[in-house]
């Protein structure tokens, strides 16, 4: 009988993936600064503004990325501009 072939290995691919996953997603110029903060709703309000008085939403494309309630008054957001303003 003739014997059928398994599917060939996936290493090489697994590698590949990896690589890209690694160069693409590292500090690489042009993308963006990321820093998540829980801090209760005042407190929230002052971070943002100091990032925005810090870094001009005109130079930097500073935002409030994304943001959630917690319990207990507690906001998360994720604050985002680019590295530099040139």
């Amino acid at each position: 009988m003739t014997r059928i072939p398994g599917p060939p290995p996936l290493n090489g691919l697994r590698k590949r993936i990896a690589d890209h996953r690694a160069a693409s997603s590292g500090g690489g110029k042009g993308h963006f600064v990321r820093e998540t903060y829980c801090l209760t709703r005042d407190e929230a309000r002052a971070k943002a503004r100091e990032w925005f008085d810090t870094f001009p939403k005109a130079a930097y494309w500073t935002e409030v990325e994304s943001w959630r309630q917690l319990d207990g008054d507690q906001i998360e957001f994720t604050m985002r501009r680019l590295p530099s303003a040139d």
